[in-house]
């Protein structure tokens, strides 16, 4: 898969393209839906399935910290589009100066003269251009006069949930890994390298790599029973806290993670985490002894629960 970073980087060859168009945070079942039509006209029409979508993404610019909690961060959707069979990704800077394009000039300058779409694949509900103006009708009259032909996506649902981003979200904040793995097709997991901490939690004997989350907000919090991998490693089993370690004072949202019967060195590596159930939320402790104390409770609980699976 190829991937073109910055409008600015579009050459002459990549003109001519099947276009959907999209944040694809978490890559879930709907997303899939669309890309397996988007490979379809693709495929018709002899042209790349192309993607395209923004960094970051439009509500993290417009309300920053109070934007909708990061599934994904690019890399991840990178991968999961791949997995999907997408020839092509388009990432556009979305900055103030982008946001400001008029709606016309997104269609005749990017979607036209740019990318040279021939087939739109998008959501009825799609606005773009400043002040939002460009919409789903805007695009199917540029269509007629541009060449290009419009086909709108429906909902997904899983059962009677419609299938969106946000259900997951709503389904990670409540605990239920399961019905979010429904929703999204595939485990929830979260990617980022193995950075240095402050060592506590070997100084308790159950040393973590800790990762940073490179996102405004995070999604999930608490302890978790964890799978975790890297580039050609086994899959090990551990548990893993998501949250600002309150007993310690701390003032950065992070990922830790203990993994069972394992002690090598992996700072620098680029971690997978996936979360297999949630065993409790965050809280603050009166002393490390008391909090050893509770990961040996939580340690125990994730065994039992992984036994169990494998029973």
């Amino acid at each position: 898969m190829e991937l073109v970073r910055g409008s600015y980087n579009i050459l002459p060859a990549h003109h001519g393209c099947v276009l959907t168009i999209g944040n694809f945070d978490g890559v879930h079942r709907g997303h899939a839906k669309v890309i397996a039509k988007l490979l379809a006209k693709a495929e018709q029409y002899k042209l790349p399935a192309t993607v395209l979508l923004f960094e970051p993404q439009p509500q993290e610019l417009f309300r920053g910290a109070e934007a909708p909690a990061r599934l994904s961060l690019l890399r991840d959707k990178l991968m999961l589009l791949a997995e999907l069979g997408v020839d092509r990704v388009v990432c556009v800077n979305f900055n103030h100066k982008f946001a400001n394009i008029d709606a016309d000039e997104f269609i005749d300058q990017l979607l036209v003269k740019k990318l040279g779409t021939r087939y739109l694949v998008i959501g009825d509900d799609f606005c773009f251009g400043k002040d939002r103006r460009g919409d789903f009708d805007m695009l199917c009259s540029a269509g007629m006069r541009n060449g290009f032909a419009v086909e709108s996506t429906e909902s997904f649902l899983v059962g009677d949930q419609r299938v969106s981003s946000t259900a997951v979200r709503n389904e990670l904040v409540k605990g239920n890994l399961e019905q979010a793995r429904r929703i999204l097709g595939h485990p929830f997991t979260i990617t980022g390298k193995v950075v240095h901490g402050q060592k506590i939690g070997r100084t308790l004997g159950f040393p973590t790599a800790n990762v940073a989350l490179k996102r405004k907000v995070v999604p999930v919090r608490g302890v978790f029973a964890v799978n975790a991998w890297w580039e050609d490693s086994d899959v090990y089993e551990g548990i893993a806290n998501i949250g600002f370690r309150p007993t310690v004072n701390g003032q950065q949202c992070q990922l830790e993670v203990h993994l069972f019967d394992f002690d090598d060195d992996i700072y620098g590596k680029q971690i997978e985490v996936e979360l297999v159930a949630k065993i409790r939320n965050e809280q603050p402790f009166v002393s490390l002894d008391a909090l050893k104390k509770q990961i040996l409770k939580d340690v125990d609980e994730a065994k039992a629960l992984f036994n169990n699976d494998a029973s």
